[in-house]
């Protein structure tokens, strides 16, 4: 069918399935959500929220959204595109929009996560309530630094310890040796 025959309704639909399919393909986490009993306003908050970490939500017809998801490789279990569905589009740091989803439906009691996919792959709610409680990269990553540096400060504070006691001896025994 040529694009001028098509119907204005087709042509938006078709929009918006390339549209998801781009979002979807450069995600790296994706989480699907029930978006119903928040306000507007509430949404617009927490796409604010996640606009802060490089990620973006938005509502999507399931139709639509399942079709996107199939043409990206995803397999959306067909149960979880029922209701009003909210997209998360994560797009740099796989684990900050979910720890900001998990703390706005903590204090607003919604969303409630459906699924969600990291890459590909496929997690469960629980998963992504694990993962949303991780701390940030920037935490993580003094924590290792951390743990690397105690045993090495632990190790020199030793060796320290120890030539200081070796000066100590010398002292005594220069001492001894003056009287």
């Amino acid at each position: 069918m040529d694009e001028e025959k098509k119907p204005a309704s087709r042509i938006k639909k078709e929009q918006t399935v390339a549209q998801l399919r781009e979002k979807l393909s450069r995600a790296k986490t994706v989480v699907l959500a029930d978006q119903s009993g928040l306000s507007v306003s509430k949404i617009g908050e927490l796409k604010k929220k996640l606009k802060g970490v490089d990620a973006e939500i938005l509502v999507a017809k399931n139709t639509l959204l399942k079709i996107a998801a199939r043409e990206a490789g995803y397999e959306v279990p067909d149960e979880t595109l029922v209701g009003p569905t909210a997209a998360l589009f994560a797009y740099d740091d796989e684990v900050a929009p979910l720890r900001e989803l998990s703390t706005f439906a903590k204090e607003n009691e919604k969303p409630s996560v459906k699924v969600g996919f990291l890459g590909k792959t496929l997690l469960s709610v629980e998963r992504i309530a694990q993962l949303g409680r991780l701390p940030s990269k920037e935490v993580l990553h003094r924590r290792v630094v951390g743990s690397l540096y105690s045993p090495l400060y632990g190790v020199v504070s030793v060796l320290n310890a120890n030539l200081k006691n070796l000066v100590y001896a010398l002292d005594q025994i220069k001492a001894s040796k003056v009287s």
